[in-house]
C-alpha cells in the first residue's frame, strides 16, 4: 500500500483525537452527579431553588442552539486528511438571571459524547473550502469509534461533558464567565467571554473560545514523525437559547 494510502486511512480516525484531552487535578462531574450518571435531577433541583429565591430560570432549548467544535489537520501531510467538525444536537442546559442587585447570573450544561454527530453532510457544506470534502459514512463511523474508544474518550466509562460558570462579570450585553469544564474524569478552568442578550423574557448567549490539547495535559495527534498531525488548537463556538 502507498504512502498516500496509508494517510488517507490514518487521517479518517487521527482527526478528533484532539478531542480526548484530560483536564489537570479536580474529579469528575457536576454537582454530585458520578461520571456515568447524569447531572439533570440535580440541576433541576437547585435551579428549582433559585427559581424559587427569585429572579428567572431559563432552560436552554438544544433545538435552538448551536455548539460546534472544530479539529484541524496538521503536518506536512495535512492536505492528505480532512478537517472536522462536531456538533451537540441533544443537551441539558441551564441559566439562572438573578433579581436586580442580587449578584451575578449561572449556568449549566451537560451533553453525552455518544450523542455527538460527526460530520453532517448538510453543515459541512455550509463550511466553505477548508470542510468540503465529502466524507463516507464509513469515514465517519471510523473516526467517531476512534474518538469514543478506549484509547481515547473512553464514552463507555466517561459518557458525559459537563460545563458549569464559577464567575461571570461584566455589564449586558458582555460578559466574561470563568468556566469549568468537567470531561474524562477530570476538570479544567477558562475564561469565556459572552455575548447575552434577550433577558428578561428571552436569552440569547453566544461566544466562542479555543483550547490547546497541550494544556489539557493531552498529546496532539501524530504519526510518521509529524508528517500527519492535528493541530493541538481547537476551536469552539456556541449560540445557546431558551426561554
Amino acid at each position: 500500500m502507498s504512502l498516500r494510502k496509508i494517510l488517507g486511512l490514518v487521517a479518517i480516525c487521527a482527526a478528533l483525537t484532539v478531542v480526548g484531552c484530560s483536564g489537570t487535578g479536580g474529579s469528575n462531574g457536576s454537582g454530585s452527579a458520578s461520571a456515568g450518571a447524569s447531572a439533570e435531577p440535580e440541576l433541576l433541583r437547585q435551579y428549582e431553588a433559585l427559581a424559587a429565591a427569585g429572579g428567572k430560570v431559563i432552560r436552554l432549548d438544544p433545538v435552538e442552539s448551536a455548539v460546534r467544535i472544530y479539529a484541524f489537520r496538521a503536518g506536512p501531510a495535512a492536505k492528505v486528511g480532512h478537517n472536522h467538525v462536531l456538533s451537540a444536537p441533544k443537551f441539558v442546559g441551564f441559566y439562572y438571571s438573578p433579581p436586580p442587585g442580587a449578584g451575578a447570573g449561572r449556568f449549566d450544561l451537560e451533553f453525552r459524547l455518544d450523542e455527538l454527530v460527526i460530520d453532517e453532510p448538510g453543515y459541512r457544506a455550509t463550511l466553505g473550502t477548508a470542510f468540503a470534502t465529502k466524507l463516507s459514512p464509513e469515514a465517519i463511523q471510523g473516526t467517531q469509534d476512534h474518538m469514543l474508544g478506549d484509547d481515547n474518550l473512553q464514552a463507555d466509562k466517561y459518557p458525559f461533558v459537563r460545563v458549569k460558570s464559577i464567575e461571570i462579570l461584566g455589564e449586558s450585553p458582555k460578559f466574561m464567565a470563568t468556566v469549568e469544564i468537567s470531561m474524562h474524569g477530570q476538570r479544567k478552568q477558562l475564561l469565556v467571554p459572552l455575548t447575552v442578550e434577550g433577558l428578561p423574557d428571552r436569552l440569547t448567549v453566544s461566544g466562542a473560545f479555543a483550547i490547546r490539547q497541550s494544556d489539557f495535559g493531552a498529546k496532539p495527534y501524530s504519526v510518521l514523525g509529524g508528517l500527519m498531525a492535528v493541530l493541538d488548537e481547537v476551536f469552539i463556538e456556541f449560540t445557546l437559547k431558551g426561554k
